[in-house]
C-alpha cells in the first residue's frame, strides 16, 4: 500500500507564497519552502517537476492576490486613474515584496507590466475610457503620462522616499491629470 501524502500542492503553494510575501521570491528554495511547509523538500519535487514550474504557479497566485487587492479596495474618485494610482502605490507600501515580484522582475511570465495592471476586469482599459467620457483628447496617451507618474511614485514608496497621506496622493494625482490634460 502506498504511503498516504500528508502536504498538498495547495499547501507547498501556499507556503512559497508566504515567504514570497514575507522576504521575497530570491527566499524560496527547496529547503527554505520544505522548512516553511513543514515537510522535507521531497514532496515538493514531487508535485512540481522544479522550481521554475513553482515560479509560475506562484507569480499566478500574485497576480491574483493583486487582482483581488485592486478589486477590493475603495472607489473614491471620479478623476480618471486616481483610485488605480491610490491602489497601485498603496500595494507597493502594503505589500512590499510582492509589488517586487509583479511590476519591478525581471521575468514576468511574459507578461508586460499594462498586462498585469490591467488585469482579468480590464481596470486600465476602463479608466482610459472613464477618460474619454470625460473629454480627455488623448486617453491612451494620458494613462502613460499618469502610469509613469504612478509607477514612479510607487518605487518611492519601497525606498520609503514616499510618505504622502493618502489625502494628499489623491490630490497630487488628480492635480497631475489636469496638468496632463494641457500637454
Amino acid at each position: 500500500m502506498a504511503r498516504k501524502e500528508t502536504i498538498t500542492k495547495d499547501e507547498i503553494l501556499n507556503a512559497a507564497f508566504q515567504i514570497t510575501r514575507e522576504n521575497g521570491f530570491r527566499q524560496v528554495s527547496a529547503r527554505t519552502l520544505a522548512a516553511k511547509a513543514g515537510c522535507s523538500t521531497q514532496p515538493i519535487f514531487r508535485v512540481y517537476k522544479n522550481m521554475e514550474e513553482l515560479g509560475g504557479e506562484l507569480f499566478e497566485k500574485a497576480i491574483t492576490f493583486f487582482n483581488d487587492y485592486y478589486a477590493g479596495f475603495p472607489k473614491k474618485s471620479e478623476t480618471p486613474f486616481v483610485d488605480l494610482g491610490l491602489a497601485y502605490i498603496r500595494f507597493a507600501q502594503e505589500e512590499q515584496q510582492l509589488f517586487k515580484l509583479l511590476f519591478m522582475a525581471d521575468d514576468r511570465h511574459g507578461r508586460s507590466l499594462y498586462d498585469l495592471l490591467n488585469g482579468k476586469n480590464g481596470w486600465v482599459v476602463k479608466e482610459i475610457n472613464n477618460a474619454k467620457f470625460y473629454g480627455c483628447k488623448d486617453p491612451s496617451g494620458m494613462f502613460m503620462r499618469m502610469w509613469i507618474f504612478i509607477h514612479g511614485s510607487a518605487c518611492m514608496a519601497l525606498t520609503g522616499d514616499y510618505d504622502l497621506q493618502e489625502e494628499d496622493t489623491v490630490k497630487l494625482l488628480e492635480e497631475s491629470y489636469r496638468a496632463f490634460l494641457n500637454v
